[in-house]
């Protein structure tokens, strides 16, 4: 009976493990998923104002220059917008694993990691990747500082004083001194590997980002596309985020088009919500498509999906790239070329727009098919 005991317990012994990894993966995922739904609406005030000022603008020496003193000050807006990203997300992710006192140390890390520090004579910038690193360290610093035993005292000055300076001056310090040089290499490293696909290399990767921007229509998979695309935007290569800008806006507009055209298959409320589906596929918001998604997954992602694909990988093969961090046609004249954007754009819309016509029963024959599976129960 001792025995069968011990070995009973040896498996609740095991299963510790996986408990603790589980848990830690789950808290990574959430802290990730708070960063970038607090820096979105960032990107978006930022990348919106600083697309309405260079549409204004003239090619020049050094790009696209603005001229105009309205259209000036909403680039300074804009730009504004641009340079809190990396701080935000950094902040954010800490915060979702450390709670309030992890703010400040996030803010100062993340924008820490969005400005080059010298390191051995040289200037490294790590950006998206240091402020993801430097946030969940924070996050884990702060919430390891806020179980210490302190007399009462103390305590009330911990929140605002002690851990949040303890905190910023130790990860400041290891990631001048330690975590800068290995991650601004591959950053650089990746740069460099994405700077050089060309051709077949480039589409596979446009056809990638493309099925990630329209699989959950602005969930996790999509903001990791994002977040990707950012991240090399940053490092100054920007045919990713052109295929990701032509992207984001097909699935909402394949789904407000099909319901304007396929009358048969599409009711008067799909029709009201396809007139918004196509002013938010303009101004690239991809959660347009939702709606349709939640009536009819089963035809609508498969059609959006691949329209994205298509759309993407075009535009990757034509070597668009995109300088602002947002997308849709609003974005067009911060492209390097608005006319193949454009196109590449219609055409991802197109092929969506046919299969999802082609593909989707007409409500009639939907009707008849729910009242004949209504009957078998």
């Amino acid at each position: 009976m001792i025995t069968q005991g011990r070995r009973e317990e040896k498996p609740m012994a095991e299963e510790k493990s996986p408990s603790v990894l589980g848990k830690v993966g789950k808290d990574l995922l959430k802290a990730f998923n708070t960063g970038v739904s607090y820096f979105i609406p960032i990107v978006v005030v930022g990348g919106v104002f600083l697309a309405f000022s260079l549409a204004t603008g003239t090619a020049g020496k050094d790009g696209i220059e603005v001229t105009n003193p309205l259209m000036q000050s909403l680039n300074l807006i804009g730009m504004a917008g641009i340079k809190m990203m990396i701080p935000v997300l950094a902040a954010y992710i800490a915060y979702s694993l450390g709670g309030k006192p992890a703010l400040a140390p996030g803010f100062v890390l993340g924008y820490l990691a969005s400005n080059p520090v010298p390191v051995g004579g040289v200037q490294v910038s790590t950006g998206f990747l240091g402020a993801m690193v430097l946030g969940v360290a924070a996050g884990y610093l702060v919430q390891w500082m806020k179980s210490w035993k302190v007399n009462s005292t103390i305590r009330t000055i911990m929140p605002i004083l002690i851990i949040p300076s303890l905190s910023s001056l130790a990860l400041g310090m290891l990631y001048i001194y330690v975590l800068a040089a290995p991650l601004g290499a591959f950053m650089d490293w990746l740069t460099s590997l994405l700077s050089s696909l060309q051709g077949g290399s480039a589409v596979v990767l446009g056809i990638v980002i493309g099925l990630m921007t329209a699989f959950d229509m602005g969930g996790p998979v999509n903001k990791t596309a994002s977040t990707f695309t950012m991240a090399l935007m940053t490092a100054g290569v920007y045919g990713p985020n052109g295929a990701f800008r032509v992207a984001v806006a097909i699935p909402p507009l394949v789904c407000g088009v099909a319901s304007l055209i396929a009358r048969s298959k599409f009711d008067d409320t799909d029709r009201q919500m396809g007139i918004s589906a196509v002013f938010m596929g303009l101004i690239g918001i991809t959660e347009g498509a939702i709606p349709f998604a939640v009536k009819d997954l089963a035809h609508t992602l498969p059609a959006i999906m691949i329209g994205s694909a298509v759309g993407a990988g075009l535009a990757a093969w034509h070597g668009i790239e995109c300088f602002v961090p947002h997308g849709g046609m609003i974005v067009a004249a911060a492209t390097n070329n608005i006319a193949l954007y454009t196109l590449d754009m219609a055409i991802g819309v197109a092929v969506g727009v046919a299969i999802l016509v082609l593909t989707k029963p007409k409500l009639e024959d939907n009707k008849e098919h729910t009242a004949r599976n209504a009957c078998t129960f």
